[in-house]
């Protein structure tokens, strides 16, 4: 795709809970698109205790994709602990937090792997600024994303606007100088990218499309969210204000 550039190993990391009806295409297209452009690449998913026909349909994907590699979580459920389990497992240069349910479009991992590669560094992505789109986005999450998503910014006086967008690409790098996390739920998509800034990582913002999905249903509950978002807000808080520089990086 781009010429003279360094071709790194990329992980996705997928947390899947229940996803039968989208599952498949999700992994089959992401697959397809980077086979296409060339780049190397393993897809972890990380089966969170289904209970219908996922683990199914993965174990028959995974005889056809040598890339394709099933975990399943044997401890606690949880969105969070899904990714963190993955973390531990994966072996490639550059790692993808990608939602199973195929509101992420291909498209944009290509891109930001691609930008990643050039500078290594991390991207991250912003569906509400412009170039980014939404399809079928429910009103009252959008409501709480821009509530939450401009309260981060005012906090921590950056301009990123989608802070808990949880698709992005991170170095490994980045990622092995974040630990330990915390987060258990879909409040690791705050964490990650929180220690990433703090701790002085790289990193770009470039738009991405998300689109509702077509099967299943969410498995974010935004009255459980709350408390855990701001335990996880105030904890990268702390860590800024009581470490300053220690962690500052040349850009």
């Amino acid at each position: 795709m781009l010429e003279n550039i360094e071709i790194l190993k990329l992980s996705i990391i997928i947390p899947a809970k229940d996803e039968e009806g989208d599952i498949e295409n999700t992994i089959i297209s992401i697959h397809n698109i980077l086979k296409t452009n060339n780049v190397e690449h393993e897809i972890l998913i990380i089966n969170d205790h289904s209970v219908d026909s996922t683990l199914e349909i993965l174990s028959s994907l995974e005889k056809k994709i040598k890339e394709l590699k099933i975990i399943n979580n044997s401890g606690k459920p949880g969105f969070g602990l899904a990714i963190r389990q993955g973390l531990e497992n994966y072996s490639g240069d550059i790692v993808a937090i990608v939602m199973a349910d195929g509101s992420d479009s291909p498209k944009d991992l290509i891109n930001f792997y691609f930008k990643s590669v050039k500078n290594y560094t991390c991207v991250f992505g912003t569906r509400f600024s412009s170039g980014g789109s939404t399809k079928d986005y429910p009103v009252l999450k959008y409501i709480m994303n821009r509530f939450f998503n401009n309260l981060v910014r005012l906090i921590f006086r950056i301009k990123y606007d989608d802070i808990t967008n949880a698709f992005k690409v991170y170095t490994r790098e980045a990622i092995e100088g974040s630990k330990p996390f915390l987060s258990n739920h879909f409040n690791l998509t705050l964490e990650l990218p929180l220690k990433i800034i703090i701790r002085g990582y790289k990193y770009k913002i470039i738009p991405n499309s998300w689109k509702n999905r077509q099967a299943g249903v969410s498995k974010m509950r935004i009255k459980e969210m709350g408390s855990r978002y701001m335990f996880i807000l105030f904890y990268c808080l702390i860590e800024k204000l009581l470490t300053k520089d220690d962690y500052k990086k040349s850009r």
